[in-house]
């Protein structure tokens, strides 16, 4: 039988492998017991192994930034989806929580990256077990979460609010979330016409609905246990230095990971993030820089202007990498956002006629979400992933939508996207001696490159 605190590590199975646990003093000392159940997870490569259980901890974490990069090897990670290690992963999650509460709070991408790395493994765990082994885990979790018979939709509304969840995955009856296989059947069965019953429970709710409920019910979970580890912290007069020291682990990693492949992968392949090169910008951008003065002044600042500079000065190989990134992954304190991009879009509202917030100020909170930050009037981390970072807009679409923009030299003849237009030209300059790191010709200069509107999928 699989325990509860492998998938839940929240669980009560859980907290008494905590409870049993007691001092922190041995996170750092080497066990070899879970030595042991590393080396025998099966098909593990055992050359860089954790030998305690920080050592697992940033694991997580480590497996978590790198798994999508090109160059990622699933055997140094196989022993997180050993039912063997639940005790020690147990502890490790908790070491992780505690370090990343007291140091970065609730708000911080280090809490972020937590929340989703739980979700990650939970998924790959529950896809590594047997059916029945999902289901019966699945449902013990379940009942454990799910304390009430009848389950109101507002039972998830801090997962809906998160957007960890949407309403459209939940099978509803009477504002009542519908999970149960005979409440189903004894709710539908006389509505549904010349379909089969069961098939249609399999098709619309089944496993797969329980699972995700799980997997986002932990995640929440997580996130909550986070948060009240912070505001005890702020409570106390010396966090555990050996806490603090696990949370500057996890900092450096995911710093690493942005600096060698980007967050969430990519393989360092494409350009990397640096300050902006004005040269080597388009003559549709420096036309809006220089100020819009005809129609069309709200999209080209909003719509054009504002992916197009966020990710030339963040993120200049996103077509390249196709990986979704926000905007924290690469500027985790925002300093380029509020020092950088900011100000240069909001100079060139500025200079449009009329200048765009002396009669439209609510289209700053448009700059915000067009950056990934939600509908608020100032970018803050908390919330970050409300709205999508839009990427930069293709060269059709700024044809089709701008067309007083669109005045091609040589160079846009032979690419898809303003942002592949700076990327070569920072190349050519570079190689010229005067400019920095370009793109590598690759992806980035395809026809199709972007649309303005939705992030490539990670």
């Amino acid at each position: 039988m699989v325990s509860a605190a492998f998938i839940n590590p929240l669980s009560e199975d859980g907290k008494q492998i905590v409870r049993e646990m007691g001092s922190l003093d041995e996170i750092y000392d080497q066990n070899a017991d879970l030595i042991e159940v590393i080396t025998r997870s099966q098909s593990q490569e055992i050359s860089d192994i954790p030998v305690n259980h920080v050592d697992l901890a940033i694991k997580r974490i480590e497996w978590y930034v790198t798994r999508n990069n090109k160059d990622h090897d699933y055997k140094v990670y196989n022993f997180l989806f050993n039912k063997g290690i639940t005790r020690f992963d147990v502890i490790s999650f908790y070491i992780l929580c505690q370090a990343i509460g007291i140091r970065y709070g609730p708000n911080s991408r280090e809490s972020r990256v937590m929340v989703e790395s739980q979700g990650k493994i939970i998924e790959n765990r529950l896809g590594k077990l047997s059916k029945a082994e999902r289901g019966e885990v699945v449902n013990t979790i379940l009942n454990s979460l799910l304390t009430q018979a009848t389950i109101k939709w507002t039972f998830f509304e801090d997962l809906l609010s998160s957007k960890k969840l949407k309403l459209q995955d939940l099978i509803l009856d009477k504002g009542q979330i519908i999970l149960d296989r005979e409440e189903f059947l004894e709710r539908f069965s006389d509505r549904i016409n010349h379909r089969d019953p069961e098939k249609m429970y399999e098709l619309l709710i089944g496993e797969k609905i329980k699972e995700l409920i799980t997997i986002k019910m932990v995640m929440q979970k997580t996130e909550d246990y986070m948060n009240a580890v912070y505001e005890k912290a702020q409570r106390e007069i010396e966090p555990n230095p050996l806490l603090l020291e696990v949370a500057e682990k996890v900092s450096r990693v995911l710093s690493e990971s942005v600096q060698t492949y980007g967050y969430g992968g990519g393989g360092g392949v494409g350009v990397k993030a640096s300050p902006l090169a004005p040269k080597a910008f388009p003559p549709c951008v420096k036309k809006v820089l220089e100020g819009m003065r005809s129609g069309g002044r709200n999209d080209a600042i909003i719509l054009f202007l504002t992916p197009f500079i966020s990710y030339a000065r963040l993120y200049p190989g996103v077509f390249a990498e196709n990986v979704t990134k926000r905007v924290s992954d690469v500027d985790p304190n925002l300093n380029a956002v509020q020092n950088e991009i900011l100000p240069m879009i909001f100079g060139a509202a500025e200079r449009c006629s009329p200048p765009l917030f002396e009669d439209q100020p609510q289209e700053k909170v448009n700059i915000n979400a067009k950056m990934g930050f939600g509908m608020h009037d100032t970018i803050e981390i908390k919330n970050e992933g409300e709205t999508l970072w839009y990427t930069p807009m293709s060269c059709e679409k700024v044809k089709i939508h701008l067309p007083s923009l669109c005045k091609p030299d040589k160079t846009c003849k032979t690419i898809g996207n303003p942002l592949s237009y700076y990327n070569r030209m920072k190349r050519e300059i570079k190689k010229g001696g005067a400019g920095e790191e370009g793109d590598n010709g690759k992806g980035a200069d395809g026809k199709g490159d972007g649309a303005g509107e939705a992030p490539p999928k990670g």
